[in-house]
C-alpha cells in the first residue's frame, strides 16, 4: 500500500468481493483512481473497461440483469455519474440490482467553483434504496472507521441485493495524490482484522414472507370452487428452472399466458404455454379467476383484459412486495416466494382427480392452436414484414441463447410473433421504464453474463442509433454478438398511435426518418455485415425471408459478430400485421361457428 487512499479503497473492494461481488463497469477519469486500481488488483472481481459511463451502466444493467446479482459501477466526479442516470432508473423500476459508486471532490471544493465539480449528494434522488457520502480516507484512520468501511461494503451488497433488489449508490471524496504514491505518515499496512479474517466482517440474513397454512387453504377453496381461472406469468416473474408452476396448472387445469420476456414462453416445461393471446383475447371466455405474476403487461391488449375481465378473484403475486398494478384491478397482493408458493399449493390443493373439469382451458387451447396455425400460414405465404423476422429469430435461435428485445416494436413483435418454443431462451428486454437508450449495451451486459451462449440483441433503428457507441463493447469486452436491425427508417411505433394522420407534423416530428446507412456502423466497430431489403417495393421482398432465415442461421451457428440489418416499411409493416390479426378473427369465428 501506498497511502491512505489506496488503503481505504482497497478494503472497502476487497470487503465488496468477500460480500460476493464478481464484476465491476467502469469508465476513464482521474478522481476515481484509487478504487479503479484495487478493483483491477483483485483476482475474483472482473473489470469491464467502457470508454464512456452510459454505455457502461447499461452494459453492468444488462450483467446484473441476467445474473440476478450485484453488479458494480465506478466513474470520476462531475457529470460522469449524471450519465449514468437512465439506467440506474431502468434497474430501479426492475429491480435490478447495482452498486454505483461515485468518486468526489473533498469537502473542502464542493461549492467552490472547483473544476469538475458538481453537487453529488443523493443526486439520484429516489431512484437508489441507500445513498452514503463516505468518509474522507485519513492517515491513521482509528479501527472503527475501518469497521465501519467495511460494514457499509456489506450492507450496500446485502441492500442492493435483498428482497426487493436494486441500487445502491456511495459517493467517495477523496484528496491528492490520487495514484500510489508514498505519502510520509499514512498508514500503508492493511488492518490486521482484514488480513486475518477470511468471511465477510457482517453476515446479513433476509428473509422472504411465507403464506401461511389458513390462506393456502382458502386459496385451494377459492380455485376448487371456481374452475375458469388463468396464470399470466409477465417480465420480472418466475424463474423456469424448478418452478412447480406448470404442475400446478396441470392439477388445477388453469392455462398459463406467458409473456415472452417472463423466462416462461420458452423452456421444457412449456407444455400448453399460450403465447398469441394479443390476437385472440377480443374472443376469448372471461375468468372468475386470474393469478397475475411479474409486471405490468407489455400487450395492451393482455392488461386490458385482465382490468375488463370481471374476475371475482385477482391476485398478484410477487416476491418484492413491490406494487405493479396500473389498472388497479388487484383484489390480493400475495408477498412470497414463487417457488414455495407452489411447492405449498401442491400440499393444499385438492387432488386432480377430485376437482371438477371445465371447458375453459380447452376454449383456450382451441383458441391458441387455431391463432398460430394462421399466423404460421401467414408468415409462410405473404410478404415479409418485420414481425415475419422476429418470428423467425425465435424460431431458428439455438437451444440455451440470450435474446434481448429493444424497446418499441421488437419487444412487441416478441410479444405477439414469438411462438412459445420447446427449447431455453433467455429473454430479457429494458421493461422497467421501456426506454430506448442503452439497449445494445445492456444486450451486450446480458450476454457477458452467459458467455458461452449465443447472444443475439433485436431492436429498431432509431434504438440502435440511441446507443450505437456501445458497440466498442463487442471486441473491447470480448462479447460476440448478432444484432437483427429492423430499419423502417424512423419511429415506426407511432403508426400505432392516432398521431399518425395528421402528416407531415407526424412524419416530421414523430416518426423523423433519418435515411442513415448503417454499413458504415458496422465497418466501424469491427462488425460482419448483412443488409436484406423486405421493403414492398424492393426485388428482394419474394426472397426476404428465405435470406433472412439463411444469413442468420449461418451467422448464429459461427458466433460471428454480424449486424443484420433488415429494411422494412413501417406503414406496410403495420398494415400487415394487422390483416394477420383480422384473418386470426375470422378463423377463429370461423371454428366457433
Amino acid at each position: 500500500m501506498a497511502n491512505r487512499n489506496t488503503v481505504w479503497a482497497t478494503v472497502f473492494v476487497e470487503e465488496l468481493a468477500r460480500s460476493g461481488l464478481k464484476a465491476v463497469c467502469a469508465a476513464p477519469g482521474s478522481r476515481h483512481t484509487p478504487l479503479m486500481l484495487a478493483f483491477a488488483n483483485h483476482d475474483d472481481i472482473n473489470v469491464y473497461s467502457y470508454l464512456d459511463e452510459r454505455s457502461a451502466s447499461f452494459f453492468a444493467l444488462g450483467m446484473a440483469l441476467a445474473t440476478d446479482e450485484p453488479v458494480a459501477l465506478v466513474c470520476t466526479s462531475g457529470t460522469a455519474g449524471a450519465n449514468m442516470y437512465p439506467a440506474i432508473i431502468e434497474a430501479h423500476q426492475s429491480r435490478v440490482p447495482l452498486i454505483v459508486i461515485t468518486a468526489d471532490r473533498p469537502h473542502e471544493l464542493r461549492h467552490s467553483g472547483a473544476n469538475q465539480t458538481i453537487d453529488q449528494i443523493k443526486m439520484f434522488g429516489e431512484f437508489v434504496l441507500w445513498f452514503v457520502d463516505m468518509q474522507l480516507p485519513e492517515a491513521n484512520p482509528p479501527a472503527i472507521a475501518f469497521r465501519n468501511l467495511r460494514t457499509t461494503a456489506n450492507r450496500a451488497f446485502a441492500t442492493a441485493n435483498g428482497l426487493r433488489k436494486g441500487v445502491v449508490h456511495l459517493n467517495f471524496p477523496f484528496r491528492k495524490p490520487l495514484e500510489p504514491t508514498e505519502v510520509e505518515g499514512d498508514m500503508v499496512e492493511l488492518p490486521e482484522e482484514l488480513t486475518k479474517q477470511e468471511n465477510h466482517f457482517v453476515n446479513i440474513v433476509q428473509t422472504q414472507a411465507h403464506i401461511g397454512v389458513n390462506s393456502m387453504i382458502a386459496l385451494g377453496h377459492i380455485i376448487n370452487e371456481n374452475r375458469k381461472g388463468l396464470f399470466i406469468c409477465c417480465g420480472n416473474g418466475p424463474q423456469p428452472e424448478g418452478t412447480t408452476l406448470y404442475a400446478i396448472a396441470e392439477t388445477v387445469n388453469y392455462p398459463v399466458i406467458a409473456e415472452a420476456n417472463s423466462l416462461m414462453r420458452h423452456n421444457e416445461y412449456r407444455i400448453g404455454t399460450l403465447g398469441a393471446y394479443d390476437a385472440y383475447l377480443k374472443y376469448a371466455p372471461k375468468p372468475d379467476v386470474i393469478f397475475r405474476l411479474g409486471n405490468v403487461p407489455v400487450s395492451k391488449e393482455l392488461n386490458n383484459f385482465i382490468a375488463n375481465s370481471g374476475a371475482q378473484h385477482v391476485f398478484y403475486v410477487t416476491e418484492d412486495g413491490v406494487w405493479s398494478d396500473d389498472m388497479h384491478q388487484n383484489g390480493t397482493h400475495i408477498q412470497t416466494n414463487f417457488e414455495t408458493l407452489f411447492q405449498l399449493w401442491q400440499e393444499y390443493l385438492p387432488l386432480a382427480e377430485e376437482l371438477p373439469k371445465s371447458e375453459f382451458n380447452q376454449q383456450y387451447t382451441v383458441l391458441e392452436k387455431t391463432t398460430w396455425n394462421t399466423i404460421d400460414q401467414e408468415i409462410e405465404t405473404g410478404a415479409y414484414f418485420d414481425g415475419a423476422v422476429v418470428y423467425d429469430i425465435v424460431d431458428l435461435i439455438p437451444d440455451e441463447s440470450t435474446l434481448f428485445a429493444g424497446n418499441s416494436l421488437p419487444i412487441r413483435h416478441l410479444d405477439q410473433f414469438g411462438k412459445p418454443q420447446n427449447k431455453r431462451i433467455y429473454t430479457y428486454a429494458n421493461r422497467g421504464a421501456s426506454g430506448i437508450d442503452g439497449n445494445i449495451s445492456t444486450a451486450l451486459g446480458a450476454g457477458a453474463a452467459r458467455p458461452d451462449k449465443p447472444l443475439v440483441a433485436v431492436m429498431g433503428d432509431v434504438t440502435f442509433y440511441h446507443d450505437m457507441n456501445g458497440l466498442l463493447a463487442v471486441h473491447r469486452c470480448g462479447v460476440p454478438v448478432t444484432i437483427v436491425l429492423l430499419n423502417n427508417d424512423g419511429g415506426g411505433i407511432f403508426n400505432r398511435l392516432p398521431i399518425r394522420d395528421y402528416d407531415p407534423h407526424f412524419t416530421d416530428y414523430f416518426v423523423t426518418p433519418h435515411g442513415l446507412d448503417f454499413s458504415h456502423t458496422a465497418n466501424l466497430y469491427g462488425l460482419d455485415y448483412v443488409q436484406i431489403d423486405a421493403r414492398p417495393e424492393s426485388a428482394e421482398q419474394t426472397s426476404a425471408r428465405e435470406r433472412f432465415r439463411s444469413a442468420f442461421a449461418d451467422v448464429v451457428a459461427r458466433e460471428k459478430s454480424t449486424l443484420i440489418e433488415v429494411r422494412t416499411d413501417g406503414t406496410f409493416d403495420d398494415q400487415r400485421r394487422k390483416e394477420i390479426v383480422a384473418t386470426v378473427g375470422e378463423r377463429i369465428k370461423a371454428v366457433g361457428s
